[in-house]
């Protein structure tokens, strides 16, 4: 195995951990914690929500952090302060230590998700971090997969406490490892700055607010239809197996469209991939409404293929637009509004649901995606230098 694969595989392990134990944590263990605090199960996710706006909040300076150190310690004390967040969360016998609990997982999340990976690989690999950033992805493409399964099987086994606490160790045991004994020190991007100096090429203008304006849309979409897509199907008039079975397609549809990026990567720039990419929800909507509930597979595949290569996108194009120096601030950045609106989407989707008709709910998120698509359009992405220069060889 090579050096290169040897990061990939690491990053992409502990990426799958640290979402499985964050993000996809309240989905099943949410409900037994409310009964067990005798709480609605509103406040729980409340408090996940403002995990995530946290994390929003602290994502800039995680970012700077990476851009200052490199990405190594900063993903060690990420397991550090995940492990420390579900251990609070294990012991919460009152809501507001839950409260405490969840908070602590939002500074882990600010530190330790895909922006703090994507950043590190690219102090590693310079503009060559393309493909371990799809790397990772694919592997980490798993981890509702594997979360919420080993989750559910640990809360019925040992209680949802105990099933923190499991997740806990693994933080300790196996991502905190892996993190510091297979990820390089690298140089942070900062410090090549005189190598990229002489490969530099002046940003698009408005760069900043189109792709900070493009990841907002596009997760608001994400994170609305990741909560509500069984319901939403089935209220478009699918039965309740025929939703979840739906539903269920949407992971796999990822994780192909992640490998067909993998192979296709060469001759598609990130921006070419994020064009396509948001026309997949659209497209699948298009086919929902005028189908019927026979097309709700179309709808989740399309719009998983979409979302599977928006993951990569999210880090590929800036690397692409700005180059490596400073990219871990400014992904911080860019990542803020997108962090804020998938906190709220849910929320929000759901009132929509509840108030409009189904057409109206699809229709609005399918505009959403276009006006990305719309905003891709007027990025026009500078001629880089080619694979292999001497900064990528600096990485």
């Amino acid at each position: 195995m090579t050096a290169t694969a040897r990061v990939v595989v690491a990053l992409g392990t502990t990426q799958t951990l640290a979402w499985a134990c964050s993000y996809y944590l309240p989905a099943i263990l949410a409900a037994p914690m409310a009964r067990s605090l005798e709480v609605p199960a509103s406040w729980v996710f409340g408090c996940f929500s403002a995990s995530l706006v946290l994390s929003a909040l602290l994502g800039p300076w995680a970012g700077k952090l990476i851009d200052r150190r490199g990405g190594r310690d900063v993903l060690v004390v990420s397991n550090l302060v995940i492990a420390a967040g579900l251990t609070t969360l294990a012991l919460s016998h009152s809501i507001a230590l839950l409260a405490v609990g969840w908070l602590l997982l939002g500074v882990g999340m600010s530190m330790g998700l895909y922006d703090a990976a994507f950043a590190t690989l690219a102090g590693l690999y310079g503009r060559n971090a393309r493909s371990p950033i799809t790397g990772i992805t694919l592997i980490a493409g798993f981890a509702s997969t594997v979360g919420w399964p080993l989750s559910a099987v640990m809360e019925d086994a040992f209680g949802w406490r105990w099933a923190c606490l499991a997740w806990a160790a693994l933080q300790l045991l196996v991502a905190l490892p892996l993190n510091r004994l297979l990820i390089p020190p690298a140089p942070p991007p900062e410090k090549l700055a005189m190598a990229e100096q002489g490969e530099a090429v002046p940003p698009p203008r408005w760069a900043m607010p189109i792709l900070a304006y493009l990841f907002a849309a596009v997760w608001t979409v994400t994170g609305a239809l990741a909560a509500h897509m069984p319901t939403l199907l089935e209220a478009a008039g699918a039965t309740p197996a025929m939703a979840i079975a739906a539903a269920a397609l949407i992971g796999p549809s990822q994780v192909a469209a992640r490998l067909l990026e993998f192979g296709l990567r060469r001759r598609l720039s990130p921006v070419v991939s994020a064009r396509l990419s948001t026309l997949g929800n659209p497209l699948g909507t298009i086919a929902l409404l005028a189908f019927g509930p026979v097309a709700a597979p179309a709808f989740a595949i399309l719009h998983g293929m979409g979302n599977g290569i928006l993951t990569i996108v999210k880090g590929t194009l800036p690397l692409q637009v700005f180059g490596p120096v400073g990219y871990g601030s400014r992904q911080g950045l860019l990542s803020a509004p997108s962090r804020f609106m998938q906190a709220l989407a849910p929320f929000l989707f759901g009132l929509l649901l509840e108030r409009a008709s189904v057409a109206t709910a699809l229709s609005i998120t399918a505009a959403m995606m276009l006006s990305a698509f719309v905003a891709l359009l007027l990025l026009r992405v500078p001629i880089r230098p080619p694979a292999g220069s001497a900064r990528d060889r600096a990485g």
